[in-house]
């Protein structure tokens, strides 16, 4: 308790379910934790509505950024390597969807950019920086998930430094694997 009586600790409900998240770590073969965001034509996409389809998650921490711009725009530029092994790509950070539209529309990306504005589908893949860069809290680690037909995660790597880039030859490696089966 502090001086006016109230507890230090005490949260609101979604501040409660971002700190459990936190620690939370994805493991091979568990079932994917399910999301809808909007993209960048505000409109829902659910990770359920691609049962049945590989699924590629790139968690970015900020458009417009050298890092985060080199990385998708090499998933851009390799994108019938996507579409020939059935795999859906998906940018997600948690800029607002104004944000993502401007980024997509310079960079023409050619793939869906989600907002995770609240923060909350980060937080359930173990995602979330509590402090970045000139001390942004809530910003998303670089991350790669893959999500298999079945809805399970079939890779996972979430990078603690910015400034490194996903294991691309081993994401496309698995991505072949995934489209052979």
């Amino acid at each position: 308790m502090n001086q006016t009586g109230k507890n230090l600790f005490s949260c609101d409900t979604q501040h409660l379910y971002l700190l459990k998240q936190l620690f939370m770590m994805i493991e091979i073969g568990q079932e994917a934790p399910k999301f809808t965001l909007h993209d960048t034509d505000k409109e829902k996409v659910s990770l359920s509505d691609f049962a049945g389809k590989n699924v590629l998650l790139l968690f970015f921490p900020q458009a417009f950024t050298n890092v985060c711009t080199k990385e998708l725009c090499s998933v851009r530029d390799d994108i019938s390597r996507y579409s020939n092994v059935n795999a859906q790509v998906f940018g997600i950070s948690v800029d607002s969807v104004f944000t993502l539209k401007k980024y997509k529309e310079e960079q023409q990306y050619n793939f869906p950019l989600l907002s995770d504005f609240n923060k909350e589908a980060s937080a359930a893949y173990g995602s979330l920086y509590t402090e970045w860069i000139l001390e942004m809290k809530g910003v998303s680690k670089r991350s790669a998930f893959i999500v298999d037909k079945q809805g399970k995660i079939a890779y996972a790597e979430v990078l603690q430094r910015a400034g490194d880039m996903p294991n691309f030859e081993a994401i496309n490696q698995k991505l072949d694997d995934l489209n052979a089966l």
